[in-house]
């Protein structure tokens, strides 16, 4: 019987495809979503204005009463702050024979994965504003709806009500829910059965509540525990600074992995973000599942 690639497979030459098959990432959507981004080395000082000063009415040839200013400041990336960092090495053997170019694909999955992980602190409710940045359900001053149940229209008319009140510019405001708690709100049907969000269809996947786009991201953390409950929030996100020391910034290490003929890719970066106007966010806490 003649050889052939059936009987012999070991003897043929495989075709390798120079396509990467990468898994599908969540986009980053904190910095996306237009907070004021202040670029510096050192920490940074924002001052900003106090309450009002509550002028008087005053009469002919009485005396005008005078009222003090208060001032204060937001104070963002202390020297205590630390960066996100992460070292990859390879092997110049495995970077010479890969079929594919192995330095700009591990920078490619490094400065990902790096935004990921700050995507995820800012989402957060966690951070302590010292050595890690605040999340943004770690604010201290924001307003809340406690929804206590699962989420409705009602609840976003409650956070919607609260911005209101509080003069926010309403144009700027952007919704941040989970996946799931979009959904529920999508399955909400009238009396008739009939869907009570329906989709625009001279928009292209562009979801709003109330005139308000929406941001859906995994990243919104539950509370946790035996008893874990949702959160979404209403955001200006023009009222929340952060503070960007380095970007995610790539180095190739060619000399300290030497003596094992290795090279190394690093990538680093330094955030830090807090509001300017902490009644410009609006959260909802207690949200049930569907």
């Amino acid at each position: 019987m003649a050889e052939s690639t059936t009987n012999a497979p070991e003897l043929t030459r495989e075709q390798v495809q120079t396509v990467l098959v990468k898994p599908l990432e969540a986009a980053s959507i904190f910095l996306a979503a237009g907070p004021r981004i202040f670029d510096s080395a050192s920490p940074v000082r924002i001052p900003k204005l106090g309450g009002p000063t509550s002028p008087d009415w005053i009469g002919e040839n009485e005396p005008i009463t005078e009222k003090d200013v208060d001032f204060d400041e937001v104070q963002l990336l202390p020297s205590t702050m630390k960066s996100v960092k992460v070292i990859t090495r390879y092997s110049n053997e495995l970077a010479r024979q890969s079929v594919v170019s192995l330095d700009a694909t591990l920078r490619d999955r490094l400065v990902t994965d790096v935004a990921s992980k700050l995507d995820t602190q800012f989402l957060s409710a966690s951070g302590d504003g010292i050595t890690t940045p605040k999340g943004l359900f770690a604010y201290s001053g924001v307003q809340n709806v406690a929804v206590g149940g699962k989420i409705s229209l009602d609840a976003l008319l409650d956070a919607w009500g609260k911005a209101l009140s509080a003069n926010v510019n309403m144009a700027a405001l952007k919704w941040v829910m989970t996946p799931r708690e979009f959904v529920t709100l999508r399955k909400l049907k009238d009396g008739d059965g009939r869907y009570m969000l329906t989709p625009d269809p001279t928009q292209d996947g562009v979801f709003r509540l109330f005139g308000a786009p929406v941001v859906v991201s995994g990243r919104v953390p539950d509370t946790g525990g035996s008893s874990s409950t949702g959160r979404a929030a209403l955001v200006d996100f023009s009222q929340i600074a952060v503070a960007r020391d380095v970007a995610p910034s790539v180095k190739i290490l060619t000399e300290r992995y030497a003596d094992f003929d290795q090279q190394a890719i690093r990538v680093v970066a330094r955030y830090d973000a807090a509001p300017l106007n902490p009644q410009a966010i609006v959260t909802l806490t207690g949200i049930t599942p569907a």
